[in-house]
Formats: C-alpha cells, sequence, structure tokens
C-alpha cells in the first residue's frame, strides 16, 4: 500500500511520518503531482496560514490536484480547514479554500478569562459511528493547537466544545478530516490513524 504525505509549506509534516512509522508504515512525503495522484492513501497535514498556504497550493497545481484525487485523504489541522469552503485567516478577512466541506473556518473569539485563544491542549470528541473513529471509547480526548475552528455543518461527524461547538471532524466522499492531531494524540490518535489506513 502507498502511503503519500502531501508536501507543501507547512510546519509538522514530519510529526505525522514518525507517527506513520510507529505504526510500521512507510509513507513517502512528497509534492510531486503523479506520486500523489498514484498513491492508495494521502494525508494532508500541517500547520500554518491559510491564505499563504492557499497561494502555495495555487502555484504548485495542488488546489486542482487534490480536490480532483478518488482515494481517501486524510486532512489533519490546517490540512482539515483548507478543505473546507473558506477561512477568516486571510489580511483581507477571508480567503476561499478548497471547497470539498460545505463549512467555513472562523477565528475563535476569547470568552474573557475562561477560554483562551489559542485552542491549545487535551479535549474530548463527541464522536459519530463513523469507521474513523471504530474502536474508540466514549468521548476520548485528543490533543488540538488552534486559533481557528470550522462550523458544524452537515459534513460534521465530530465535534469538540471550546467556546462553543465546533467540527472536530467532517467527511464527505473519500475525503476525511481532523482538527486534532492523531499524530500527538497516543492511543488515540494511533487508532484513528490505523482506522484511516483501513479504509
Amino acid at each position: 500500500m502507498r502511503i503519500v504525505i502531501i508536501k507543501y509549506n507547512a510546519g509538522n509534516i514530519f510529526s505525522v511520518d514518525y507517527a506513520m512509522k510507529r505504526l510500521g508504515v512507510e509513507a513517502e512525503i512528497t509534492g510531486d503531482l503523479e506520486k500523489i495522484k498514484a498513491a492508495d492513501k494521502v494525508i494532508f497535514p500541517g500547520v500554518g496560514e491559510a491564505e499563504t498556504t492557499m497561494n502555495y497550493l495555487k502555484e504548485q497545481h495542488l488546489d486542482t490536484l487534490i480536490k480532483d484525487l478518488k482515494q481517501p485523504v486524510l486532512g489533519i489541522c490546517i490540512g482539515m480547514q483548507l478543505l473546507c469552503k473558506s477561512s477568516e485567516e486571510a489580511i483581507s478577512g477571508k480567503v476561499d479554500c478548497l471547497g470539498i466541506f460545505d463549512e467555513e473556518v472562523k477565528l475563535f473569539i476569547p470568552d474573557a478569562q475562561t477560554h483562551k485563544v489559542p485552542h491549545m491542549g487535551w479535549n474530548t470528541i463527541q464522536v459519530s459511528d463513523s469507521p474513523l473513529f471504530k474502536g474508540l471509547p466514549e468521548n476520548p480526548y485528543f490533543y488540538y493547537v488552534h486559533s481557528y475552528y470550522a462550523t458544524t455543518g452537515k459534513d460534521t461527524i465530530a465535534t469538540t466544545e471550546y467556546i462553543h461547538p465546533f467540527s472536530a471532524s467532517l467527511h464527505k466522499n473519500n475525503f476525511h478530516a481532523v482538527q486534532f492531531h492523531p499524530e500527538k494524540s497516543g492511543k488515540m490518535g494511533e487508532i484513528v490513524l490505523n482506522n484511516f489506513l483501513s479504509l
């Protein structure tokens, strides 16, 4: 099975590769369009800023490629946000993203002293019966680091509460995505990654 991690101008890509190695899986990190198209599974991870990253994806023709993928795809953190319709993480106040999911990405507004931004640390998710979450206990904990969140809507398959509910995971057709970092979430994260590899 050929696993590709998309290489682009985002951080944290290598931590996903390390997580794959812990699972005994050798993934290829590449931005080569043909290698990405030929993969059995594609992971689109990273941390970064939406507008700059979208500009890079367009320059490299990765935007069109990702939207046309037919194999299982897993977006993680900024990868999930870029799969949404739009993001407020932009100089102009809004940038169009890949539009796989209908949800929008918005900035958390701090709630006085109770909730700080970014949302950082461990939090529970409320899961559906998606194959991505097979074998998880009720309300499992995952690790988060983010200042922007995807709204909830028809593509939402898991939610987390921080200031207000937001999409912890999205799914549409062959595209799966999580806002949390499975590669930093211990055993629960390994279950999610294994489930994706088994799709």
